[in-house]
């Protein structure tokens, strides 16, 4: 991170709990050296082993992923910095409106059997990322399953989770996959609405689709990560966090830039 990226980031920490007088000694590095590691961990899709000597040894920065992976952390950041980036474009931190989509990725041989399986549509065997967003293509949130599992199932947890923690959220678009129940069951038991948008059968070839092309931008985002370019995590909890990780990374650019004013 540049100075002017850390003096976006270092506010929006989370506190160690030894600052609030809940016991832990202080952090053996700093905060921006760790981050800085694992931000160049998922850019450049190295094995944690391989971490270079500029930055903390690599079993340091683990444990430190590890401890916010498992404490929530990183999604308390990334929610924080997410409210900033709103802030900045206008927008009310809270967001009202969405959009939902899947990707199947393929995985390396060290994901075993149980998180794992065949997308026939896309021919990939791996897993899912199911995932929704604002209008602003900023993460809501994400889960990973194997590539087998149908998009209108994994959409009904997933919906469950988004619609709980963003209370004002009551619209969400969605392709022709989820349609059927989902739509039903959203309305009734999350007073979410899904709206269909649905590719028209007299056009042919690639067509833009309105507001599906922010949650397509994500995608391609998270494709320029060489780590999410192929899921290589053991846990389908880390592959969760990788995902937080790359996004973060994104929304901490956004906020150094210069802000500039239209017109």
């Amino acid at each position: 991170m540049t100075d002017a990226e850390w003096a976006v980031v270092r506010p929006l920490l989370p506190e160690p709990g030894w600052m609030r007088g809940r016991g832990g000694q202080p952090e053996a590095y700093c905060h921006r050296a760790m981050l800085d590691a694992i931000a160049y961990l998922v850019d450049n899709g190295i094995k944690w082993r391989a971490m270079p000597v500029d930055f903390p040894p690599w079993d340091r920065v683990y444990a430190f992923f590890r401890r916010w992976r498992d404490h929530g952390l990183v999604r308390e950041f990334h929610d924080r910095l997410r409210g900033q980036v709103r802030e900045k474009a206008g927008r009310d931190p809270r967001p009202t409106a969405g959009m939902i989509d899947s990707q199947s990725v393929k995985a390396d041989a060290v994901v075993g059997a149980d998180s794992r399986g065949f997308d026939g549509g896309k021919l990939v065997n791996g897993r899912k990322r199911h995932v929704v967003v604002d209008t602003l293509g900023l993460l809501l949130g994400v889960m990973v399953t194997g590539a087998d599992a149908g998009d209108r199932a994994a959409a009904r947890v997933l919906l469950e989770q988004v619609a709980a923690a963003h209370h004002r959220l009551a619209l969400v678009w969605a392709d022709g996959g989820y349609t059927g129940s989902l739509v039903e069951h959203c309305l009734a038991t999350f007073a979410l609405v899904v709206a269909i948008v649905k590719r028209s059968d007299n056009v042919k070839g690639f067509v833009v689709l309105p507001k599906r092309w922010i949650v397509e931008r994500l995608f391609a985002h998270l494709m320029r990560s060489r780590r999410l370019a192929r899921d290589f995590e053991r846990r389908v909890t880390s592959a969760e966090v990788m995902i937080y990780w790359s996004m973060t990374a994104l929304m901490i650019r956004r906020l150094a830039r210069p802000h500039r004013e239209r017109g």
